[in-house]
């Protein structure tokens, strides 16, 4: 059984390796050599190709590759009023590997404002012919978790529930806006609830001195807060990831933790889910996702290296998930982005739309 709304059998996380041209661009932006107009117009040429890539790969779901980003959350947050980004003393750590050294922080009230991002969208969905565009987004536990109560100024939100009902009204406007600028696709990119699955991540929360079950239940009221008065044409995903930079992760550790109070509490049309290794455990905590409209997009996929994957064995695993899912709420897309940061993954761009290729292959032969 095929969809025609979103989210599709075959669907796709966000972003994608970054061209050479925009690559070179945005050096020479930094280095003063061309100007903000001069950039955008290569961004534009360069996400008008990579929309043509994506159908011609056979998808009926279109990103802008987030090629005006060079990260997949800072570059949002910058644009929410009350946020500011600063040179932080180190980088975020992966498996064997580090960021630059950058990070935000709370210092006014959270709003939403006119977002630099609505334009963005504006001129995805203006070349998006026939597909349905989709805007990608972090979530809103991400401003939060990473730095904490540290990172939020104490004289502005004294009191973290205020600062929480902000935040939800801030994303709740966010969801608004992008819909009354012709969005009816809106993914949330999430590292945190995959970070609550993780012994390592949790005794790290509990050091800092806050309850990882507790954040657990405050993350999915924001979320459903922000979501109250969702338009029903609008299809709002959740995508939960391990962490993604050069190839590298973060956590490790099956959904079973959050899986009751994300796939059974949290309002979202859809989940895409990583489970592209061991690390992203078993199956069976999608015996929680609801009866009923609510999709799982499983990540069968990797975006971590290049190798294609057996098609007979990602069919195996997507009727292994059917003990604890009905094969009418599955979906399958990559696990996550092909470059979450400007660096992008280890592989080439031919490996990208083959793997693309085979999401589409597999999903047309499923369903």
């Amino acid at each position: 059984m095929q969809r025609t709304t979103a989210p599709f059998r075959a669907d796709v996380v966000g972003s994608f390796l970054r061209p050479a041209a925009v690559k070179r661009a945005r050096e020479q932006f930094a280095a003063g050599e061309i100007d903000a107009a001069a950039l955008r117009r290569v961004e534009d040429e360069e996400i008008r190709h990579v929309v043509e890539q994506q159908r011609a790969a056979g998808l009926q779901v279109v990103t802008d590759g987030e090629f005006r980003r060079a990260w997949w959350h800072f570059d949002f947050f910058d644009g929410l009023q009350g946020v500011e980004r600063y040179e932080a003393e180190q980088g975020i750590q992966f498996n064997g590997i580090q960021t630059k050294a950058r990070g935000v922080r709370v210092t006014g009230k959270l709003g939403f404002g006119d977002h630099p991002m609505l334009e963005d969208f504006r001129f995805l969905n203006s070349i998006s012919g026939d597909a349905v565009a989709k805007m990608t987004i972090p979530s809103p536990s991400v401003l939060h978790f990473r730095g904490g109560r540290k990172m939020i100024d104490a004289e502005v939100y004294p009191d973290l529930a205020d600062y929480f009902d902000d935040l939800a009204q801030t994303y709740r406007d966010a969801i608004k806006a992008f819909y009354d600028a012709g969005c009816r696709y809106l993914q949330l990119d999430d590292t945190v609830w995959a970070y609550l699955c993780s012994e390592d991540q949790k005794q790290q929360i509990r050091a800092r001195g806050d309850n990882p079950e507790e954040l657990a239940h405050i993350y999915a009221r924001v979320l459903n807060k922000a979501l109250q008065g969702k338009p029903a044409d609008l299809t709002v995903g959740l995508h939960v990831c391990r962490g993604n930079f050069r190839s590298t992760w973060i956590s490790e550790g099956g959904y079973e933790p959050v899986a009751e109070i994300l796939f059974g509490g949290v309002n979202v049309d859809a989940f895409f889910l990583e489970y592209d290794n061991e690390r992203s455990g078993g199956f069976e905590p999608l015996r929680f996702i609801r009866p009923g409209h609510q999709q799982v997009v499983l990540g069968l996929i990797t975006t971590k290296q290049g190798e294609l994957e057996d098609a007979q064995s990602v069919k195996a695993r997507i009727k292994e998930a059917t003990q604890y899912v009905d094969i009418n709420q599955i979906c399958l897309s990559p696990q996550c982005g092909f470059a979450s940061t400007e660096e992008g993954n280890n592989l080439s761009e031919a490996q990208q739309w083959e793997k693309l290729r085979l999401v589409v292959d597999i999903a047309k032969n499923v369903w």
